[in-house]
């Protein structure tokens, strides 16, 4: 195997196999992330920066062929319709009422949340 050839292959595997980590670190955000906001932050980015990367690896191993055209146009429509499709479920939530929590939603002496804390008491009643 000559050099460039190597080259070529090294780097196919070396972005398949990023690409493919991105991927699951982001199926693991989604399940880890505590609030919808995290979660679709986690599988936007990591989905768009994986699916970039398998893409790419895969047009790498396939060399100059008609898989190649198919595999490009894949990832460009898969680059449009990805972050589209996360738009529109974050806006329909922010429609619907769901608000991300910011600094001002927090407490300022302990930092936790306002919602989380318990309802004060008065005493003798």
């Amino acid at each position: 195997m000559d050099i460039p050839a190597l080259i070529v292959e090294i780097l196919s595997w070396a972005s398949i196999v990023v690409g493919s980590f991105l991927m699951i670190v982001s199926g693991i955000g989604m399940l880890r992330f505590p609030d919808f906001w995290s979660r679709t932050h986690a599988a936007s980015v990591g989905d768009s920066g994986g699916m970039i990367l398998l893409i790419l690896g895969m047009c790498l191993q396939s060399g100059l062929t008609l898989i190649t055209v198919k595999l490009i146009i894949m990832g460009i429509f898969l680059i449009i319709t990805g972050p589209t499709a996360t738009h529109a479920v974050a806006n329909a939530a922010l429609v619907t009422g769901w608000r991300p929590k910011t600094a001002a939603d927090l407490e300022p002496e302990t930092g936790v949340p306002y919602s989380d804390l318990p309802e004060p008491t008065v005493r003798g009643q």
